[in-house]
C-alpha cells in the first residue's frame, strides 16, 4: 500500500484557507488570504524541495485543482516545483468538473473514501494532498492520512477554513521531524501511530483501615 501525505500551510490556530493569496479562496468572507508570504524565505523553498523530490501522485479537491492548473503549466521548469506538479499524475475528485486540461489528469468521483482507498492499494508512488481542504475532511473522517507535512505559521486568525475540523477521528501520530525557520515558522511531519492513549493525574484513592 502506498503513503497518502498531506502537506499544508497552517496557523496557530488551524486555519489553512488561502495560503498563498486572496483570490485563491474568499469564501465565507475570508479577508486574511495570503499569510503566507511575509514568512516565505529559503527554509521553507528548502523544506518544500526536500518533500518534493521523489516521485509522487497529486491527490486534489475540486477548487485546489483548478488554482493549480491555471498557474503551474504556464510556469518553466526553472520555478522550483513546477517540474514536479507539472510531471505528476493528478487524481482529481469533482462531481462537477467534466474536462482537465492540466496533463495527466484523471477524474474521481462516486464514493471517494473507497476510490481513494483503491489508489492506495495501487502500485505507484506516494499520495501527496495539497490544499484541498474539503477533500482532506473526507480523508481524515475515513482514517486515510499516512502522515502530515505541517508548515505552522506564528499567527492567528480567528476564522476560516481548518485542518481539523468537526468530524475528524480520534487518532494517533508520531513526530518524525521538526525544524524551525528563521522567521519562526515549524516544519513538522507526523505519521499515523495507532490510537489514542489516554490516562489520569488523578491520584490513587488511599485504602481505610479501622
Amino acid at each position: 500500500m502506498r503513503k497518502l501525505a498531506v502537506l499544508t500551510f497552517l496557523t496557530l490556530d488551524g486555519v489553512m484557507q488561502a495560503p498563498g493569496g486572496p483570490e485563491e479562496d474568499p469564501s465565507g468572507g475570508f479577508k486574511h488570504g495570503g499569510w503566507v508570504a511575509g514568512y516565505w524565505d529559503d527554509f521553507l523553498g528548502n523544506v518544500m524541495a526536500e518533500q518534493m523530490k521523489a516521485p509522487f501522485d497529486l491527490l486534489l479537491g475540486r477548487k485546489t485543482y483548478e488554482l493549480f492548473a491555471a498557474y503551474w503549466p504556464r510556469m518553466g521548469d526553472e520555478v522550483p516545483g513546477a517540474k514536479e506538479l507539472n510531471g505528476a499524475r493528478k487524481f482529481v475528485v469533482t462531481t462537477t468538473l467534466e474536462k482537465l486540461d492540466w496533463a495527466n489528469s484523471v477524474r474521481v468521483s462516486g464514493d471517494v473514501a473507497q476510490e481513494v482507498r483503491s489508489l492506495k492499494d495501487q502500485v505507484g508512488p506516494e499520495l501527496q494532498v495539497h490544499g484541498s481542504s474539503m477533500l482532506i475532511q473526507t480523508l481524515l473522517k475515513n482514517d486515510l492520512v499516512d502522515e502530515f507535512r505541517l508548515k505552522v505559521f506564528p499567527i492567528t486568525l480567528g476564522t476560516g477554513k481548518r485542518l481539523f475540523a468537526e468530524g475528524s477521528i480520534p487518532a494517533g501520530f508520531e513526530l518524525t521531524d521538526c525544524r524551525a525557520s528563521p522567521k519562526g515558522v515549524v516544519a513538522a511531519t507526523y505519521v499515523r501511530a495507532g490510537e489514542v492513549k489516554t490516562g489520569s493525574f488523578a491520584a490513587e484513592p488511599t485504602e481505610r483501615t479501622g
